[in-house]
């Protein structure tokens, strides 16, 4: 029968057992547009592309 050589620690299993916590998506408000949008992501808005309250990609301009 199977069974582990070493007990694992409560403390090394809790550590294995953290990155599950995040259930719900974190949104923020941007501060330029006031636009909701998934953190740490760039978002677009009115054909400009976001990113921390800067635009990076102005697809207005090109039409």
């Amino acid at each position: 029968m199977a069974h582990p050589k070493r007990k694992i620690s409560k403390q090394r299993r809790d550590k294995r057992r953290t990155h599950y916590k995040a259930s719900t998506p974190q949104i923020g408000t941007d501060s330029t547009t006031g636009e909701a949008h998934l953190y740490h992501r760039a978002h677009w808005h009115e054909g400009k592309l976001f990113y921390r309250g800067q635009i990076l990609i102005d697809a207005t301009e090109t039409e």
